[in-house]
């Protein structure tokens, strides 16, 4: 069953080790402790060896090491895909953008072939001065026009060129997650292992003690 990490606090998520303490098979004398009950002989508390203490200690360390690993992944992840939707937001508004300049124009380009066929019709019946000034002001719209298209193809370009990047950034931060999924359902496989191997099993405080004057001793170093 696949499972969901939430949150990946890995020293809250390890378990404990169960520590010896006094001897188990310790006896009491009822005449000095005063206990009318007859003393019962335990069965011998079976403690890990050092190895597997040692064993069980070192992957305590790899997994709080890894979750606290994985956990800074996650915000990473997170801050990376905030960034990305952003970055689509924009991309999304340029493009309407684009789209409500391509409709004005197209209405403008409409408006000047009107225009175009109305003088056809009204410059031969014109007076040469007016007939002039309807001309330029043709010529100066329809120059207008050219300047605006020409501008909007150049901004469709820089738009197109923006979109294969974005795609491939998302596209790396799709794979780059299921990657961490990936890495945070072994981690729960790990910490599984080693509640069955490892908690609440006895041990030797003296062997606790030596281990982990090993470890400081290796760090040192």
């Amino acid at each position: 069953m696949k499972r969901i990490l939430v949150s990946l606090l890995a020293a809250a998520l390890m378990p404990v080790f169960a520590q010896s303490t006094a001897n188990p098979n310790a006896k009491v004398d009822p005449k000095n402790n005063k206990v009318s009950k007859p003393v019962v002989d335990k069965p011998k508390q079976k403690l890990m060896t050092r190895d597997e203490l040692r064993s069980c200690m070192n992957a305590n360390d790899a997994n709080r090491a890894e979750g606290e690993a994985i956990k800074a992944a996650q915000a990473a992840q997170t801050k990376e895909r905030a960034e990305l939707l952003k970055e689509k937001d924009d991309l999304t508004k340029m493009g309407d953008a684009l789209t409500a300049r391509t409709t004005e124009l197209l209405a403008e380009r409409a408006a000047l072939l009107k225009l175009n066929e109305e003088l056809k019709v009204s410059l031969p019946k014109a007076k040469k001065e007016e007939a002039e000034a309807l001309k330029k002001d043709y010529d100066e719209k329809a120059e207008a026009h050219g300047v605006r298209i020409d501008a909007l193809n150049k901004d469709k370009m820089s738009y197109k060129a923006l979109s294969p990047g974005f795609d491939a950034k998302a596209e790396a931060h799709n794979q780059s997650t299921k990657a961490l999924e990936a890495r945070a359902e072994a981690y729960l496989d790990k910490l599984d292992e080693w509640k069955a191997e490892c908690s609440n099993k006895p041990y030797d405080e003296a062997d606790e003690l030596a281990i982990k004057k090993e470890k400081a001793a290796a760090a040192g170093k």
